[in-house]
């Protein structure tokens, strides 16, 4: 039984992970970087080692320093979050080697998954529809452009282990084809220690629906609904709800049977989320399978009552799922608006400093997901997400409405933020209408200014 777990990240998902250990009656460890020392997550845990600079490659990306605390507190489990090595199959197997247990699927299913070139050569072996492009992984600039040139204009260059849109590249003609390969490979390179490319037709006008995964060792696959993430900037997602307003029941229950066929045919274990795009004529093809706890997780709790993390702790003690696919309701819909210390009119340039004010919304149906606190100075180091803000409630109109009232509700002073760009999305006729693609945020920062 694991009665320890040490939290391998830090922010919201940190403590996030925390307070449902703390309700499990597990003890927790934090890490943090020397500038993390008084973060939230290092406050809540039981015990908090500090284990490095404030750098990501000195600190919480540093397998051995964290292998290191997890052995010196007598932790059992490490929770890698999301980020960091939380898709590191290095580092799962390393704690296995250690009998440290990874609450996360193995180190094989995460070298198989995690490469998105091979993810796509095991979807295409099961029958799954994948977006059309290459079966194997790609190198050189000048072999990827011929195949660019059979394939046909526009096409999307992707970094096999790529994520959060680093080494994401789309490409409308052949002329500056070498040159965005050649510098998505750079930044592939830099972000993920690989430039392992691959290529895909790039479809226009797409929806971005994801299902949530439960397995357990046992053979017992589940899904929990979707997610539709279409609204993103850079192919960073922004907004994500749940029910999609995109597919029916139909169109469901073909596109959740197919993510299951996914999650068996890579023998997936634990949470874990299987994307797709959906095109305009309900066409839907699998892009990627995401091998940990998505931070867009809390809507699709907010719809199925399901704990997520605790789920994932009880698959990683070795138990079984006690949820059927049956069991599984999607009542009413929910929202979250990704709140960032950036300045949207600045090119959304990130915004660290002291929070000197801080107000979080309330009431039914609204939680917020969050490590700020009033006197809490955000580091320039990390990721630029600082709330997650989510709404339930009866259907679609109503959340939206919720939502509006708590955006205009939420206040966080001293540094900028994204909240009045995200009032502005919600407040928008064709998000209202459900008029939306991954291609709505660049459209909105098209608009003239006047039109509010």
């Amino acid at each position: 039984m694991i009665k320890k777990v040490l939290i391998a990240n830090r922010g919201e998902i940190a403590v996030r992970i925390i307070r449902a250990c703390r309700e499990m009656g597990i003890n927790t460890v934090a890490i943090c970087s020397d500038i993390d020392k008084d973060a939230l997550h290092a406050q809540l845990a039981d015990e908090t080692v500090c284990i490095g600079p404030a750098s990501s490659k000195d600190s919480y990306l540093r397998m051995d320093r964290i292998l290191s605390a997890t052995l010196a507190t007598g932790a059992d489990a490490i929770h890698p979050g999301f980020g960091f090595l939380s898709e590191n199959s290095k580092f799962a197997a390393l704690c296995k080697k250690c009998n440290i247990t990874f609450i996360g699927p193995s180190a094989e299913v995460i070298d198989k998954m995690g490469n998105k070139s091979e993810a796509r050569k095991t979807m295409m072996d099961a029958g799954v529809p994948v977006v059309p492009g290459t079966k194997e992984p790609v190198f050189q600039a000048d072999y990827a452009k011929k195949l660019a040139d059979e394939m046909g204009y526009p096409v999307m260059i992707k970094a096999s282990a790529g994520g959060g849109g680093k080494g994401m590249r789309i490409v409308e003609s052949g002329e500056d084809f070498i040159n965005q390969f050649e510098t998505a490979s750079r930044e592939a390179k830099n972000s993920f220690g690989d430039d392992t490319m691959y290529i895909e037709k790039y479809i226009k006008s797409a929806k971005h629906i994801e299902f949530q995964i439960l397995a357990d060792n046992y053979g017992n696959v589940i899904h929990l609904g979707e997610r539709d993430c279409s609204i993103q900037r850079r192919h960073q997602k922004m907004i994500e709800e749940s029910p999609s307003f995109a597919i029916d029941d139909e169109l469901r229950k073909k596109m959740g049977e197919t993510a299951i066929s996914a999650a068996k045919a890579a023998n997936y274990c634990n949470a874990g989320t299987i994307e797709f795009i959906l095109d305009q004529d309900n066409n839907f093809y699998f892009i990627e399978m995401n091998t940990r706890i998505q931070v867009e997780h809390g809507v699709t709790e907010m719809v199925t009552g399901i704990d997520l993390i605790r789920e994932q702790i009880r698959v990683a003690n070795g138990e079984k799922l006690n949820i059927t696919q049956e069991d599984v309701k999607i009542t009413g819909h929910s929202i979250e608006c990704r709140i960032n210390a950036e300045n949207p009119a600045k090119n959304f340039m990130p915004s660290p400093g002291l929070v000197t004010a801080l107000h979080f919304p309330g009431g039914n149906g609204v939680r917020i997901d969050s490590a700020l606190f009033a006197g809490y100075r955000i580091p320039a180091n990390y990721d630029s997400l600082v709330v997650k803000l989510m709404v339930h409630d009866s259907n679609r109109e109503l959340a939206i409405q919720k939502m509006r009232g708590v955006l205009g509700e939420l206040v966080i002073e001293g540094i900028d933020t994204n909240i009045d760009f995200q009032y502005k999305i919600i407040n928008h006729n064709d998000f209202i209408k459900g008029n939306i693609d991954t291609g709505f945020v660049e459209r909105i920062l098209a608009e003239p200014k006047n039109n509010e």
